[in-house]
């Protein structure tokens, strides 16, 4: 029976019962992450690949790595079995009230550590919608958003300074578009534009191994050791070739008109403060 005829059960036991059997985890995580059916590769985007049943991977033709499922999702680099990520996936959605690491850690029989690890990992898949990180080809940018400082009432003004200072960092990460799925950009509101805080980002949002476009920000110094790193000097020029921030620049003029008009500025004034 194939898992998108099974209803997804509705109570903790019936969850459990139907999820002690690795066999049946291992096809349904298989469903969630390719519901069509065609198992990808998602270093490449390849589907030609081959299946090693005793270690449930597959060997990827394109680029002649191995990948498993956990591969590019958020449950990757744990040794955590399908079982729990599934029941734990269950049990957190379905706590009206929330649940703590503590909780968790008693509920699957681990630290309280792993249990955080879990409930950050999930949380952070509920959040973006799906389980897969952004892989392939990925734009990173800031922006600052809000109000002038000349606009502030004076007493605002004073508190939070002049210029970008007065505004709110934001950093965007942009997937470009392929030929299976439409472009899709992750924000993230800043403390700053620190080097610990922007790569922190990165590294929690975008498959290693993916190519990462960004500008001359020294910030984005030391990611070519999980990432092919490319750079774009906006002083030289905007493009070169597929390197460029295009992308996350068309989409900070659209937010920023956006949130203008709201405020009832006209669209022509509305303007971009790029990092």
């Amino acid at each position: 029976m194939k898992e998108k005829q099974v209803e997804f059960p509705e109570t903790l036991h019936e969850a459990i019962k139907y999820f002690s059997d690795g066999e049946r985890a291992f096809e349904y995580m298989k469903y969630v992450r390719w519901p069509d059916g065609k198992v990808t590769c998602p270093r490449c985007g390849s589907d030609k690949n081959s299946f090693v049943a005793t270690r449930k991977i597959w060997h990827c033709t394109g680029c002649k790595r191995q990948f498993s499922i956990k591969v590019g999702s958020v449950f990757a680099d744990s040794p955590i079995t399908y079982e729990k990520w599934i029941c734990a996936t269950w049990l957190i959605a379905n706590a009206k009230n929330g649940i703590s690491s503590y909780e968790i850690g008693r509920s699957f029989g681990v630290c309280q550590k792993t249990g955080w690890f879990m409930l950050q990992r999930i949380r952070l898949a509920m959040q973006n919608g799906t389980i897969e990180k952004m892989g392939g080809h990925v734009e990173a940018d800031e922006t600052f958003i809000g109000a002038k400082a000349r606009n502030m009432h004076k007493g605002k003004r004073k508190a939070k300074g002049t210029g970008p200072v007065a505004m709110t960092p934001v950093m965007g990460l942009l997937e470009r578009t392929t030929a299976k799925r439409a472009s899709r950009v992750k924000l993230q509101v800043l403390k700053g534009r620190r080097k610990a805080e922007l790569q922190k980002n990165v590294r929690e949002y975008v498959l290693k191994d993916s190519n990462l476009y960004t500008d001359a920000l020294p910030s984005y110094n030391g990611l070519n050791d999980d990432y092919t790193h490319q750079v774009i000097d906006h002083a030289e020029k905007y493009v070169d070739g597929a390197i460029h921030t295009n992308g996350l620049e068309n989409f900070w003029c659209l937010l920023s008109g956006t949130c203008r008009i709201a405020r009832g500025i006209p669209r022509q004034l509305a303007r971009p403060t790029t990092g």
